[in-house]
């Protein structure tokens, strides 16, 4: 079933305040964990892990900047 609109903006609230803050925690403890990787090394990985985290929640994103289409226009 898809999400309403109404319902993907909530959704996409709660993955920016509360999922990616985690998700920002996860990636630093991986560089941590790689113990301070050469410069180069460190800006590919934090970019990868830039872009991984949203791929799992496009459909949430889309659409989201745009008007609501279920929106009655009573003009």
């Amino acid at each position: 079933m898809a999400l309403s609109y109404k319902a993907r903006r909530r959704w996409a609230l709660v993955l920016l305040l509360i999922g990616l803050p985690l998700y920002v925690v996860v990636a630093v403890s991986i560089m941590n964990w790689l113990d301070r990787p050469p410069f180069w090394l460190e800006v590919l990985v934090y970019a990868v892990l830039g872009v991984l985290w949203a791929l799992p929640f496009k459909f949430v994103f889309t659409g989201i900047g745009q008007a609501d289409p279920d929106a009655k226009n009573d003009k």
